[in-house]
């Protein structure tokens, strides 16, 4: 775990103690992707699958995470960071633990979400998360989310 992927953790589990008690970790943050860990065992519900509403938290959860970390890259450090709308999808059950995976937008949809923050300390910006099983490729859950950073 790099130095980036420590501090998201230590904030998530900070800020957001319901992070805590999902067992969610950050594994990695590279070429401007981010995964979390979800452990089954603290998520399970009545099925033996994942938790719904744990599978939703973690895709939200890995999408504020990645703009936490770009826009620290990026040295924006005087926003706050909300969910404005989510839509998921759920076409696999989890029946592992799971990763959420959230890549980068284009380069130019990103120029634009910090240009219009810069201007008018407000921006909108729209991140896709997959979650997938521990050793699969499936998308078990997608999720797309609408972020807005504000002063």
């Amino acid at each position: 775990m790099n130095r980036d992927s420590r501090h998201l953790e230590s904030v998530l589990h900070h800020d957001i103690p319901l992070t805590r008690d999902m067992g969610l970790k950050v594994l990695d943050w590279q070429s401007q992707q981010l995964r979390l860990h979800l452990p089954l065992a603290a998520n399970v519900n009545h099925k033996s699958t994942m938790f719904g509403g744990s599978l939703y938290c973690g895709a939200v959860l890995a999408g504020w995470g990645w703009l936490h970390l770009r826009l620290r890259e990026e040295g924006v450090e005087d926003g706050h960071i909300v969910i404005q709308e989510g839509q998921i999808s759920y076409p696999l059950p989890v029946t592992r633990d799971a990763v959420a995976i959230c890549a980068a937008p284009s380069a130019a949809v990103w120029k634009k979400f910090l240009t219009m923050y810069q201007r008018y300390g407000r921006a909108r910006l729209t991140l896709h998360t997959r979650i997938v099983n521990v050793d699969s490729d499936e998308n078990a859950v997608t999720f797309t989310g609408q972020y807005v950073l504000h002063r």
